[in-house]
């Protein structure tokens, strides 16, 4: 059966605006547009996706004319289960499994699936600074303190820092905030190594994925988007460090030295 060419990029452009929201890399969001488009019989020639780590151009000669469409995507956090089940689609949809109204329907289910609850998140978040506590020579004590700061940390995250803050401001009150809450269970005693705490309690914030597709992209040439999500990183990274510096610059001028 064939479709109208409008209908097919227009699908094209909605699954690489799905994957893009959800961190996938560059060179995946075009070779997924690229590959719907052409098994549902758009020539090469006739289709350009430009893609960039905030927004998607897309351009086409169809039936009707010449196509257009431009989408913007905010840098936000990974949504990994979507970005799998965007690449499942692909592979099924070049086996023929779908047809293009199918596919839409598709597309509108994978938008949809539900993030993980809050207390899921909020959990998750610190059994991973535990566990990254430990993995970086903490002992019990220590591995606890930075439970209790990663728990705290995604409450902050989710209720307060994610709705109502920018990223710069929420990554530096969260620095501060995993800051105190280790230097207050050291002072009562759960913890012996303050840095080990504070780096299994900061774990939640620090971007890895959209640095680690930062230099994916830079390696793939594509220098642009890499350099924005390099940036964006960094700049989360930084926002960290600073708030875990100003609680360290107060504490020192207060108790005299930390014990590290």
């Amino acid at each position: 059966m064939r479709y109208s060419m409008d209908e097919v990029l227009d699908t094209a452009v909605e699954a690489g605006h799905i994957l893009l929201e959800s961190g996938a890399e560059i060179f995946r969001v075009e070779e997924t547009m690229q590959r719907i488009s052409r098994y549902f019989g758009v020539d090469e020639n006739h289709e350009e996706f430009f893609v960039l780590a905030n927004g998607i151009f897309a351009s086409g000669v169809t039936e009707k004319g010449r196509f257009a469409k431009v989408l913007q995507s905010r840098v936000q956090s990974a949504r990994l289960s979507r970005v799998v089940a965007i690449n499942q689609l692909s592979r099924e949809i070049e086996q023929g499994k779908y047809t293009l109204p199918q596919v839409r329907e598709e597309l509108k289910r994978i938008r949809r699936i539900p993030e993980p609850s809050k207390f899921l998140q909020i959990l998750s978040s610190g059994l991973g600074s535990a566990a990254f506590c430990v993995m970086f020579g903490g002992d019990v004590l220590d591995a606890a303190a930075a439970f209790i700061a990663g728990f705290l940390l995604y409450i902050f995250v989710l209720f307060v820092s994610a709705p109502h803050m920018s990223k710069i401001s929420g990554n530096l009150l969260g620095g501060m905030l995993v800051t105190v809450i280790c230097i207050l269970c050291q002072c009562v005693g759960l913890g012996h190594s303050l840095s080990l705490m504070i780096i299994g309690g900061i774990i939640s914030l620090v971007p890895g994925l959209p640095f680690t597709n930062g230099i994916r992209d830079i390696a793939d040439g594509d220098y642009i988007s890499g350099a924005v999500r390099l940036l964006d990183a960094i700049i989360v990274f930084t926002s960290i460090a600073v708030g875990v510096g100003i609680v360290f610059t107060v504490y020192r001028h207060i108790a005299g030295n930390v014990m590290m």
